[in-house]
């Protein structure tokens, strides 16, 4: 196994971009899986895939503006922030304050998001905008910037988890007994809901746009087949994707495969071979 991935471990010593993308991948696997397991169990998938597509929006427009009034600062991970953030309050509010069924706000958001995003990437001034790294990732393309960037707000998302772990738990597993218990489930779900864009921000150079979705539920999603507990649920999740990142790394570098697309594989692959082995529902 050494010798048939030799290349890699050498690419690992001698080539930054090959490093870079390892820290990110491995890094990032904590805040995938500890926020992918409340996303699973509290059964909010479908809201992450809006806010994956919506980013798009921020992206397109950070470029616009960073090139045509010269804003070094305003990078498409800040756009991609702020416009994920902005639909979670935007899908929380109507919901809650209109009663609008989620998944008609939820279609308007994703669809404005990306044409937003490739109304600005249309117009931005200077050389065209490799979309397809946005939208299918690419871990090769990270910087030491990224890692920074992943470093810091996978560390503020943990200690946001960290801080309200069991408020977080509550509302999760069960809102209305919650509500009884005199937790704020609103401010709660707000809360996930924006842990959840954080997440997808910095899922974005790894798997893109489409693929994001799939990184940050599925691992969670196997977990979930082996225990009730949501904290073991987040040790296999955390573990399960820094192995598809590593892993899909490997290989794809390796044999010369799309990294983001091919890590996708790997989690898809064990969430499917989870099932040829007795999971909680049976053993209970």
């Amino acid at each position: 196994m050494t010798s048939l991935f030799a290349d890699f471990f050498d690419a690992i010593r001698t080539v930054p971009l090959i490093r870079y993308a390892l820290y990110a991948g491995i890094l990032s696997s904590l805040t995938f899986g500890v926020v992918g397991s409340l996303v699973v169990v509290r059964q909010i998938g479908y809201i992450a895939s809006a806010i994956a597509h919506s980013i798009l929006g921020g992206i397109g427009a950070s470029i616009y503006y960073s090139r045509v009034y010269d804003l070094p600062w305003l990078t498409p991970m800040l756009g991609a922030a702020v416009s994920g953030l902005l639909a979670v309050l935007v899908i929380g509010w109507v919901t809650l304050c209109f009663h609008e069924r989620e998944d008609t706000i939820i279609g308007a958001i994703w669809a404005l998001g990306m044409a937003v995003g490739l109304i600005f990437l249309h117009y931005a001034p200077g050389k065209a905008v490799n979309l397809e790294s946005y939208i299918f990732g690419n871990i090769l393309l990270t910087s030491e910037g990224d890692v920074i960037a992943t470093v810091v707000l996978g560390v503020l998302v943990l200690v946001i988890v960290g801080l309200f772990y069991h408020k977080l738990v509550a509302v999760s597993f069960d809102d209305e007994f919650a509500r009884l218990r005199g937790v704020s489930s609103t401010f709660y779900y707000f809360l996930l809901l924006g842990l959840t864009a954080i997440c997808v921000v910095l899922m974005v150079r790894i798997a893109g746009l489409f693929l994001s979705q799939a990184l940050l539920i599925l691992p969670a999603a196997t977990a979930s087949r082996f225990s009730r507990t949501l904290w073991a649920i987040m040790v296999l999740a955390v573990g399960m994707t820094a192995v598809a990142n590593t892993a899909g790394l490997a290989i794809s570098y390796q044999y010369d495969i799309p990294t983001g697309p091919f890590i996708v594989f790997l989690t898809v692959a064990f969430y499917g071979l989870s099932f040829l082995f007795p999971g909680r529902r049976e053993r209970s």
